[in-house]
C-alpha cells in the first residue's frame, strides 16, 4: 500500500449528498478479481450518457481541470449503500487519495483506509466553505498534511480534522492488515517452527 503523508492537488468538487456505491461503481462492473482497473467505469452512469460511450459534459470529473484531481470533496453519508469494497478500489484507481465530507457511510469508512485512501470528516459548514473554493478557485491546489492533521489552500485558514490514531499510523506507514501481519513474521515463524510436524504449518512470504 502507497504511504499516505502529505498530499497535494487539484479537489473535484461533487456537492451532492448520499451517494451510494452503486452509483461509484455500478454493479456490472463487479466482475473483476483484480483490485484495479476500477477507475474507468468511476460513476459511470453520472459520466456518460446512454450509451455508454459518450462523456456527459457537465458532470464535474468530465472537465478537463479535474482529471488528474487528488482529492474529491463531496455532501454528507458518502459512500452509503451495499458494502462493496469496488467502490474505494474504484476511487483509488482513478486517482483519488482523499475524500473531505460531512459523513461517511460505516463500512466504506473502514474500507478507505484498507486501501490507502483518507476520508476526512469535517463539520458540513466547513466542508460547504470548501466546496465553494473548489468551485471557484478551480484547479488550484489543497493540502492534505496527514502528521499535522491539516487541510490548507491559498487563502484559506487551515482546517485541522482527526483520525484514528492506529489508522493514521497505517497510512503514514502504507499498511494494510497484511502489512501488519508481516510486522511479527519472525514470531510467527518461530511459532511455525515450534508446532508438531502433524500440524499443518503456514509459510509466509513477502
Amino acid at each position: 500500500m502507497i504511504p499516505f503523508t502529505v498530499v497535494t492537488g487539484a479537489a473535484a468538487p461533487l456537492n451532492r449528498a448520499n451517494i451510494d456505491t452503486d452509483q461509484i461503481i455500478p454493479k456490472q462492473f463487479l466482475k473483476r478479481i483484480e483490485r484495479t482497473g476500477f477507475g474507468e467505469f468511476l460513476f459511470y452512469d453520472w459520466r456518460f450518457q446512454e450509451d455508454g460511450k459518450t462523456p456527459r459534459p457537465e458532470f464535474i470529473l468530465n472537465n478537463e481541470t479535474y482529471k488528474d484531481a487528488k482529492i474529491l470533496v463531496a455532501g454528507k453519508n458518502f459512500g452509503c449503500g451495499s458494502s462493496r469494497e469496488h467502490a474505494p478500489w474504484a476511487l483509488a484507481d482513478f486517482g483519488f487519495r482523499a475524500i473531505i465530507a460531512p459523513s461517511f457511510a460505516d463500512i466504506f469508512f473502514n474500507n478507505c483506509f484498507q486501501n490507502g485512501m483518507l476520508p476526512i470528516v469535517l463539520p458540513e459548514e466547513t466542508v460547504e466553505k470548501l466546496l465553494n473554493y473548489v468551485e471557484q478557485h478551480a484547479g488550484s491546489p489543497i493540502t492534505i498534511d496527514l502528521p499535522q492533521q491539516t487541510v490548507t489552500a491559498e487563502g484559506l485558514p487551515p482546517v485541522h480534522f482527526e483520525v484514528d490514531s492506529f489508522r493514521k499510523r497505517c497510512l503514514l506507514e502504507g499498511l494494510d492488515d497484511i502489512g501488519l501481519t508481516l510486522q511479527n513474521e519472525g514470531a510467527i515463524a518461530k511459532f511455525e517452527a515450534s508446532r508438531p510436524n502433524w500440524l499443518k504449518h503456514t509459510a509466509l512470504s513477502n
